[in-house]
């Protein structure tokens, strides 16, 4: 798994990392990191929130989470 390309990543008016952009790079954090720190990485994927989650719909997500 690839994690996202630093330049092509997007972010939204309030300066925060798109939804997207944001759930593909956890995503390829938690498959590369140790054991230790996967907890906190998933953690962090628990926390994002419903609303944005639900907008990434099986039309838009990319290869990272499909």
């Amino acid at each position: 798994m690839q994690a996202p390309v630093p330049w092509s990543l997007a972010w939204r008016e309030d300066g925060e990392l798109a939804i997207q952009d944001r759930f593909d790079l956890l995503q390829s954090l938690v498959s590369s990191e140790t054991a230790a720190n996967q907890c906190s990485l998933i953690a962090a994927v628990e926390r994002l929130p419903m609303a944005e989650l639900s907008s990434l719909g099986l039309g838009s997500l990319t290869r990272l989470c499909a």
